[in-house]
């Protein structure tokens, strides 16, 4: 007996070895040809472990962009890079843009967007399948006329604060940096437009909501231009975690505050409180909530507010800096949008109406063309979950696509003379046969920005409130401002410039 189990263990460790290596082969003969076809994708040489990541090694993070840039020059519409191990093709055509998410299948986020989720949980931005449809389906409606209408009383309100706070540098000839001004008063209304509370960003800049929102963005970024901090067990050991973890207690302690004593004061007579009180976003979270019984729940209704907080303060802040630093820098534009004002408000000091921000069209153009030349997210990340051919190129299902909305918004074909600002681009006639995928400042496709027209309305809100008050001037070139693409598309240094008081025509 000991004999046949001498010769039965020998033959069953020879079986389950040649189980394991058939496995392996397999998995890796597919490997091999699926990096294949990635590898056929142009982009710099790839070196075992650390991919293509060699680029950027000793790149400070001021020059991270012309790295990026240089490449473009090299592979206009596609390239490919490893990150390690993770292939990422990066696209910067629209007829390509249009392939990848033009459609409903490549709808789920690439693994970048992980280092948001212990922040923004299981948000629109974040979410997939079927609880990112049901909760589109849920909030859509939130964006309604109506909803956009009260809200300007809101960034009128907080425009307001935002000019008079301005006052002190007005006509000192001093430059100054306006964008910090700019993330306050933006900071200022999405709390309110999101939960009906005040931080006072403008007025208190120690508050702690509002370092936590700052630092933890900072902390975000920090990780992502980080590779070796990319693994969470890794990552856990930092103090840069420990940093991360206090301002996630903060934040999320602090919305779970605001929403449980929203909720509270519902409790009763809600007709009271909907007479009293200025409907936000929770609020229609909350009747959401308190209608399906459970359809939608708290912990739902926290990673939607911090989602919108996210989403509705740092991408705005950016759009606004960037359009105010190109009209800063365009007299002839500025006039023509003095004449709009002038045209609207007769010289008024009343506060801007929807009616209002709707006859702002020239103004609009400008914000426009502003988001051509910077859009606020400069690239977006999916993954494919399909096989997707790309002209001459099989982008296999499992690879990262990165959308550069950066340099997709230069194609000569579609933008003659790239770099110049020109609003009249955006002129309904000029429009005419431009691709759909051609100019995507709020991504396209099904999982475009829900708040965009939010977002738009804000601001022209707050442009009109200074071009009312105001003339600027940008003190910095645009060669001399240094671009920082990260999660956000921000300027290094901030946005300098001086402002002087305009005479309105009456």
């Amino acid at each position: 007996m000991q004999t046949v189990n001498e010769n039965v263990i020998p033959l069953v460790a020879f079986f389950i070895f040649m189980l394991v290596f058939t496995l392996f082969a397999k998995w890796y003969i597919k490997r091999a040809e699926w990096s294949m076809l990635i590898d056929a994708v142009p982009g710099v040489k790839s070196y075992p472990i650390i991919g293509t990541t060699h680029m950027f090694f000793g790149v400070r993070r001021e020059d991270f962009f012309e790295v990026l840039r240089k490449e473009v020059q090299q592979n206009p519409y596609i390239s490919r890079m490893w990150l390690g191990s993770l292939p990422e093709v990066t696209i910067r055509k629209a007829e390509y843009v249009e392939k990848v998410i033009g459609g409903s299948k490549n709808l789920e986020k690439s693994p970048g967007y992980e280092f948001l989720k212990p922040w923004l949980g299981e948000g629109l931005l974040l979410s997939k399948g079927a609880k990112w449809h049901k909760h589109r389906k849920i909030i859509t409606p939130t964006f309604h006329y109506g909803i956009l209408e009260s809200f300007c009383d809101i960034f009128s309100e907080k425009s307001k604060i935002f000019i008079d706070k301005l006052d002190v540098h007005c006509g000192t000839g001093e430059p100054f940096d306006i964008y910090k001004y700019i993330t306050r008063v933006t900071l200022d209304i999405v709390c309110v437009a999101a939960m009906g509370t005040k931080v006072d960003a403008q007025e208190n800049i120690d508050n702690e909501y509002v370092g936590s929102i700052y630092s933890i963005s900072e902390l975000i970024m920090r990780r992502l231009l980080r590779l070796w901090l990319h693994p969470n067990f890794i990552y856990k050991w930092s103090s840069d975690y420990r940093r991360f973890d206090d301002c996630l207690k903060k934040l999320h302690g602090y919305t779970r505050d605001v929403i449980e004593k929203r909720k509270a004061a519902r409790t009763g007579n809600i007709h009271n409180f909907k007479k009293n009180n200025r409907l936000v976003f929770l609020d229609l979270l909350l009747e959401e909530h308190e209608a399906s019984d459970g359809n939608i729940t708290i912990q739902d209704i926290c990673d939607e507010v911090d989602t919108f907080m996210f989403e509705g303060h740092d991408t705005t802040t950016a759009a606004l800096s960037w359009t105010l630093f190109l009209i800063g820098s365009h007299p002839h534009v500025q006039e023509k949008i003095f004449e709009e004002m002038d045209t609207i408000f007769e010289g008024s000091d009343r506060p801007a109406t929807l009616s209002d921000l709707n006859e702002m069209k020239y103004l609009e153009r400008c914000i426009k063309e502003g988001l051509r030349l910077y859009p606020a997210v400069p690239k977006v990340g999916r993954m494919l979950n399909e096989d997707v051919q790309l002209d001459e190129y099989k982008i296999p299902k499992g690879c990262m696509i990165g959308i550069h909305i950066f340099f997709l918004h230069r194609d000569e074909r579609f933008f003659p003379d790239p770099e110049k600002f020109d609003p009249d681009r955006f002129l309904p006639e000029n429009t005419i046969g431009r691709h759909p995928f051609a100019y995507i400042p709020f991504s396209a496709g099904n999982r475009n920005c829900i708040g965009q027209k939010f977002a738009m309305n804000e601001e022209k809100s707050v442009l009109s409130s200074i071009f009312r008050n105001y003339r600027v001037t940008s003190v910095d070139s645009r060669e001399n401002v240094k671009i920082v693409s990260e999660l956000i598309l921000r300027p290094l240094n901030g946005i300098s410039v001086t402002i002087e008081k305009r005479r309105k025509s009456h």
